[in-house]
C-alpha cells in the first residue's frame, strides 16, 4: 500500500533573528528538509531572490531558495506572493513524485498583505492528486474571505472526486477553518492539537494539513533546540494512505 508522506513548513525567509543580529538559516532547512524524507514539500515565505540580502550574507546561495532546499531529484514549483522593494517571496512545492501541471491565485485581502495559493497536480504511483499550498493572513477577517476562496477555488478547478492534499500557514489555530474545508469534503490530517508556533515555545498550531480521498496514518512535529533556532515555525509532517485501495 502506497503511502503518501507530506510536509509544510514556513521557512521564514531563510533567515532569523533582527537587524545586525540575523542570521543565515538556508543551509540548516536544506539539511531539515532533506530529513523530513516526504514524497511533497509544502514551502511558505520562500525567497525567489534579495538584493540586499544577497549583498549582506556571504553565503547566500545563489540558486533561488526553492531550488536550493529541493533534496536531488525532486520537481520544484514556484510562485510569487509578495513583491518587495529588494526582491520577492512566495510558495513552493518540492515533489518526488511527477508534476503534471500548475496555477496560482492571487489571495491578497488588502493592499498591506500579498498572499497566494499554489495548486499543483502530482502524479502519485500513477494517480493524479491536487495540492495546494497557501499562506493566510494575519488579519481574522481576511482569513474568513481567504478561506471562502479556498473553497470556491477548489470546487472550482480540481474534480469532485479528485484526491486533495492543502497544506501551509493558515495564521489560525483553526477555529475558521473546519467548517469551509468541510464543504469540500476536506478533513484535518489528525485530531490532536499539533502546536507549530512559536517554534522556541510552540503554543498554537497556525500550520495544518488538510485532506481529501486519503486517510490519515500519523502526524508529528519535530521538536528540539535545532527547530527552534531555523524559523519561527516548526514545520509539521504527516503520512497518508489512500481511501479507497
Amino acid at each position: 500500500m502506497t503511502h503518501i508522506r507530506v510536509a509544510t513548513y514556513n521557512i521564514h525567509k531563510g533567515v532569523q533573528g533582527l537587524g545586525p543580529n540575523r542570521r543565515l538559516e538556508i543551509h540548516n532547512l536544506g539539511h531539515a528538509v532533506e530529513q523530513f524524507d516526504a514524497d511533497i514539500v509544502c514551502l511558505q515565505e520562500v525567497r525567489k531572490m534579495h538584493r540586499r540580502e544577497a549583498v549582506y550574507f556571504k553565503h547566500w546561495p545563489e540558486q533561488a531558495q526553492a531550488d536550493y532546499l529541493a533534496p536531488e531529484g525532486y520537481s520544484v514549483v514556484y510562485r510569487t506572493n509578495a513583491i518587495t522593494r529588494h526582491g520577492e517571496h512566495g510558495n513552493a512545492m518540492l515533489s518526488r513524485w511527477p508534476v503534471l501541471a500548475h496555477q496560482h491565485e492571487d489571495m491578497s485581502d488588502h493592499r498591506f498583505e500579498q498572499r497566494g495559493l499554489l495548486h499543483c497536480e502530482v502524479l502519485v504511483d500513477g494517480r493524479p492528486v491536487h495540492v495546494l499550498v497557501v499562506h493566510l493572513g494575519l488579519v481574522r477577517a481576511s482569513r474568513v474571505r481567504q478561506m471562502a476562496q479556498l473553497a470556491q477555488f477548489i470546487a472550482r478547478e480540481i474534480p469532485a472526486d479528485a484526491p486533495v492534499v492543502v497544506a501551509g500557514d493558515f495564521n489560525d489555530w483553526g477555529a475558521l477553518l473546519a467548517q469551509p474545508m468541510a464543504t469540500v469534503g476536506l478533513r484535518s490530517g489528525s485530531t490532536a492539537v499539533m502546536a507549530t508556533f512559536p517554534s522556541r515555545l510552540p503554543l498554537v498550531q497556525f500550520d495544518h494539513i488538510y485532506v481529501r480521498g486519503l486517510r490519515p496514518v500519523s502526524q508529528q512535529v519535530p521538536r528540539g533546540r535545532i527547530w527552534g533556532r531555523m524559523s519561527d515555525h516548526l514545520p509539521l509532517i504527516a503520512e497518508f494512505e489512500w481511501e479507497r485501495d
